[in-house]
């Protein structure tokens, strides 16, 4: 009888892109900006991001916005976070320096992450990007190649 051997990596798919988004704005303000410019309905998580390290743990806001008639999936993730130790201990003159914390470490210079899930098909990411970036708060926006992502598993949410 022939052993099946079932791989995480049958898994794991890429089935979402992402969008680097610079900004200075407040998270509730860059989700509305992106609502009108899109046309969608982001909208606060209740729930944050943790991200855990053995440290201490981070939390990132999360707007989401659940697409059913197009089923598509778009999370607005704030990418840059203090890490909140799990002991205090004093050490002295450095008991006030903050650790950040990234959902994306690859992109530290990204303020905010836009993972857009189940988008083939549905939208081109050439029309979202471009509403994006012409939008007068934001810097800078431009697509991550997920592929090359070693934080891959940060983005499982």
């Amino acid at each position: 009888m022939a052993i099946h051997k079932i791989q995480i990596n049958d898994f794991i798919s890429t089935d979402y892109e992402l969008i680097a988004i610079h900004t200075s704005i407040e998270d509730y303000r860059l989700a509305y900006l992106i609502n009108e410019a899109l046309e969608i309905q982001l909208s606060k998580n209740d729930l944050n991001i943790e991200i855990e390290t053995k440290e201490g743990k981070s939390e990132f806001s999360h707007f989401i916005y659940d697409d059913e008639i197009n089923d598509v999936v778009w999370n607005l993730i704030e990418n840059k976070a203090t890490l909140v130790p799990f002991e205090t201990t004093t050490t002295g003159i450095f008991d006030s320096i903050d650790v950040t914390m990234y959902v994306v470490p690859e992109f530290k210079k990204a303020d905010f992450i836009l993972k857009i899930e189940n988008i083939e098909g549905t939208f081109k990411m050439e029309d979202i990007l471009f509403s994006i970036s012409n939008t007068q708060q934001i810097s800078m926006a431009y697509i991550i190649n997920q592929v090359k992502l070693k934080s891959k598993n940060n983005l499982i949410f």
